[in-house]
């Protein structure tokens, strides 16, 4: 596959990926290295890596709890503590390697630390491939409130090297599968109905779907990197998908979603909406919920959880001036940004998924 180049950084696919990882260190002469990794990708992913690293500089391995319950600032103080301790510079070159939680968590580390060193991401999980990865978007969570703190900075380089996924349990290949039936709804038909028997997906159209999924994300944060218009549409099935996450991650009753798990039923919920709102077909929706269900199931949400879990909708980051943003389809393709919709039809819409 093709490199893509993009206006700040390159993404480099499978076979390409450490020639190119190679030849920046070559040219750019880090100080040292340092490789960002949770407990799980040290044990599985970085004896994937490191033999692919030709360089004469001191490697430094640094690791975190996994998991979104540690992606918060208390994690960035420790990496970031760390990294002084081990007299990293304004030349130092950070390596994340890991999921979403360290791609984001180490991009924010980057970025901030001595006012911003290089890195890199290497996204091991098919939701980072696809989505976490691209775009620039780093940061942390507030408590269980999602990504509050971050700023917008791309790395140096995407290495997406689909061995990993060899490493990956089934629901996290779930989980990421998410943001890419996302891309088929905001896309157009041509992408989703790639979609629409998931019994006949097997891991050798992963390459190619995965690939599309990252250009289809690449061209829309390069026309609104800041996400002042179409760059909202990749949050469609988010905004009740985040606060559906945040209430299963912040109750210790609760066993945690997976992020792709909540935004599976976000974008049912949504889909219900967009066909009492904005005139999405009554018949689609049902295709959707009946496609989404049989391949992730449900989840129990009782009608006494939902007053909470509307009151987390006003800490999404696509509101202003006190307004919750949703974004809705009018068909398949055909996105409707900045929408608001009162809270008698999100019930309705919880009400339609559990039936």
């Amino acid at each position: 596959m093709d490199s893509i180049s993009t206006k700040n950084c390159t993404i480099h696919f499978n076979n390409t990926c450490y020639s190119s990882l190679n030849k920046h260190l070559l040219e750019n002469n880090f100080s040292k290295i340092f490789i960002l990794v949770d407990e799980n990708t040290h044990e599985h992913c970085l004896p994937i890596l490191l033999p692919q690293i030709e360089t004469e500089a001191v490697i430094e391995i640094i690791e975190i709890e996994s998991g979104e319950i540690n992606k918060t600032i208390d994690t960035c103080v420790g990496v970031w503590n760390t990294l002084s301790e081990l007299n990293a510079d304004r030349k130092s070159l950070l390596i994340n390697i890991g999921g979403g939680v360290i791609t984001d968590l180490g991009g924010f580390v980057a970025c901030t630390f001595k006012r911003g060193i290089s890195y890199i991401n290497v996204p091991t999980t098919l939701l980072s491939m696809v989505d976490a990865s691209v775009g620039g978007k780093t940061g942390v969570d507030l408590g269980h409130l999602k990504n509050q703190v971050g700023v917008i900075s791309n790395p140096d380089l995407v290495l997406i090297d689909t061995k990993y996924l060899d490493t990956l349990a089934t629901n996290q290949m779930r989980s990421g599968l998410a943001e890419m039936l996302k891309h088929g709804l905001i896309t157009g038909e041509t992408y989703w109905s790639k979609f629409e028997d998931l019994s006949k997906l097997s891991l050798d159209d992963l390459d190619g779907l995965i690939y599309e999924s990252v250009l289809i994300k690449k061209n829309v944060v390069e026309e609104d990197p800041f996400e002042n218009g179409l760059r909202k549409t990749l949050n469609f099935g988010h905004t009740l998908g985040h606060a559906i996450e945040s209430y299963f991650l912040s109750h210790p009753k609760k066993t945690t979603l997976l992020h792709g798990e909540a935004v599976v039923v976000g974008m049912i919920l949504a889909c219900y909406i967009s066909t009492e709102l904005t005139g999405f077909p009554k018949e689609t929706t049902l295709k959707i919920k009946d496609l989404f269900v049989s391949y992730y199931g449900k989840i129990t949400i009782d009608k006494s959880e939902l007053p909470e879990i509307i009151d987390l909708l006003k800490y999404d980051k696509k509101n202003n001036h006190g307004n919750i943003n949703f974004v809705l389809l009018e068909a398949i393709g055909v996105t409707k940004i900045d929408c608001l919709v009162d809270d008698t039809v999100i019930m309705d819409a919880f009400e339609f998924y559990a039936n």
